[in-house]
């Protein structure tokens, strides 16, 4: 089995509840998400949510980003100097949508230059970072082009690349398997692994239909449902990926324990 251990807490969600038109829709929702250390290894943390269509995980996904107020509970993401855990405000997560929206009258490298404008980090070496993402992620030959020249797969990784250039430590991912062949999905598959190696801290949040490729990616799994006779959604099961020796292997769906948990994870919704 792979040697880790988890270290600060990154992200926590606390007695979170939201309510809409008087009805519940997310109860009591808690979990955490810690740092996880292996040695040798620039390790990120790879987070999925799954359930049901119709269950909640729009809502909560938006409350996690900070552009939806919970109307209980807080949500707390982790603050570097000095290291604290600090409320959650819209703009502290990066957020992938499913449709990847670009504006129209930009070119990639215009948009993408927008991006690095926003990261302090990056001042004056903004032009560099943006050959250096395109170049890893092979977009370097459309970077003059416009969103309606691309193809779907394109447009997904330059919003992707909108993001890591924002330099936010947390990636929230909308059904970013949604729609795509077997070839494009294995590219966005190393894709994201690849973001999740770029830094110790750097966390993917993922809310897919497909469990079978996120949970395949992930150290950890979040289902989020039902209990009999309780109004609104809440974490209804936890499951700890790495303690089952399931992250980081690259042939795991293969393994019989994966297939276990697959089953296990779909009678849970």
């Amino acid at each position: 089995m792979t040697i880790y251990s988890k270290g600060e807490t990154l992200l926590q969600v606390k007695d979170l509840s939201l309510i809409y038109d008087n009805k519940c829709i997310l109860r009591d929702i808690n979990f955490s998400i810690e740092d996880i250390i292996r040695p040798g290894i620039q390790q990120g943390q790879v987070v999925s949510l799954i359930g049901r269509s119709g269950i909640g995980k729009t809502q909560l996904f938006r409350t996690l980003s900070g552009l939806q107020k919970p109307d209980r509970g807080q949500i707390l993401v982790r603050e570097s100097r000095p290291w604290s855990l600090r409320p959650v405000h819209a703009g502290d997560m990066g957020v992938i949508f499913q449709n990847y929206y670009q504006f129209g009258w930009r070119t990639v490298e215009q948009s993408l230059m927008l991006a690095a404008h926003q990261n302090k980090g990056l001042m004056g070496r903004e032009a560099e970072a943006i050959l250096e993402y395109a170049a890893q992620f092979d977009l370097s030959d459309v970077l003059k082009r416009y969103p309606r020249q691309l193809s779907g797969g394109q447009q997904q990784r330059v919003s992707i690349i909108q993001q890591l250039l924002k330099g936010s430590d947390f990636l929230l991912l909308d059904e970013p398997f949604s729609g795509l062949d077997v070839c494009v999905l294995d590219k966005v598959v190393n894709l994201l692994l690849k973001v999740s190696l770029s830094h110790e801290f750097k966390t993917l949040i993922i809310v897919s239909h497909d469990i079978v490729t996120t949970v395949a990616i992930s150290d950890t799994v979040f289902i989020l449902g039902k209990q009999d006779g309780v109004e609104g959604s809440t974490i209804v099961r936890s499951i700890d990926l790495m303690e089952r020796g399931l992250a980081w292997q690259p042939n795991v769906q293969e393994e019989k324990a994966f297939g276990e948990t697959i089953r296990e994870i779909k009678a849970c919704l």
